[in-house]
């Protein structure tokens, strides 16, 4: 297997591309939806911080957004946008603390998936990554999880599959998680608390923090992305032998 069938500069750029147009495309649907409509009456930040306190206040809220990981990680919702919305509610630290909480019983309960459901099954779920994925995770470990769930090789409930399927050590994948997901939802607790900033009063934003994260966090795809490519040229194993 070539490193090319991991990652190739011209499918990054395309990638990347497909990303910027679809948030350019997003930001004017907002702002014609703002201008047109009656959303910037509706939507004022007095309004959207008086949802957010009346969410909070609720005992089970805390709950609530522990539990919401798993159906998002289940169907493939951003996890990120229920850490942002945890940060906004509950302060930096314990929205952070209530979303590493929510990731790690995700993965937990996707993992026992994997070792209940038949192994022809979830090689079809994975399709063509299946034996990629299989590669990194018998040759490395928790150095392997750790980068799969770091780039965008496949979506993090197919590598949580595979790694139960393959009997995985569960300890194991919980530390990949631990580690792979902390600079995410680092990242998202900044943004979020630079949000709340915003909510209160625009003025507050960070702007050189929220670059620095921003920066920070495309280093560390790069670098993870080619450690990968370079694994996976090391090897072929047999996905299909969970």
């Amino acid at each position: 297997m070539s490193s090319s069938s991991i990652a190739s500069p011209a499918a990054d750029r395309r990638r990347l591309q497909r990303l910027a147009a679809a948030f350019a495309l997003a930001l004017l649907a907002l702002g014609v939806a703002w201008r047109y409509t009656p959303l910037a009456d509706a939507v004022t930040a007095d309004a959207v911080s008086g949802l957010v306190q009346a969410f909070a206040a609720r005992w089970w809220a805390p709950l609530a957004v522990i539990a919401s990981y798993t159906p998002a990680n289940l169907v493939l919702f951003p996890r990120p946008l229920i850490t942002l919305a945890a940060v906004v509610a509950f302060g930096p630290w314990l929205g952070f603390a209530l979303a590493m909480t929510g990731i790690l019983g995700s993965a937990a309960i996707t993992y026992l998936l994997g070792r209940l459901l038949p192994a022809h099954r979830i090689t079809r779920i994975a399709g063509n990554k299946s034996e990629r994925i299989a590669v990194a995770l018998k040759r490395n470990g928790v150095t392997a999880m750790t980068a799969l769930m770091l780039v965008p090789l496949a979506p993090f409930a197919v590598v949580a599959l595979m790694a139960g399927c393959i009997r995985v050590k569960l300890w194991q994948f919980l530390l990949a998680t631990s580690i792979a997901m902390l600079p995410g939802v680092l990242a998202a607790s900044v943004f979020g608390n630079e949000l709340q900033a915003a909510l209160q009063d625009p003025s507050r934003i960070n702007w050189a923090i929220v670059a620095a994260v921003v920066v920070a966090m495309a280093a560390l795809t790069v670098a993870v992305r080619r450690w990968v490519a370079r694994t996976a040229a090391g090897g072929v194993v047999n996905a299909t032998a969970c």
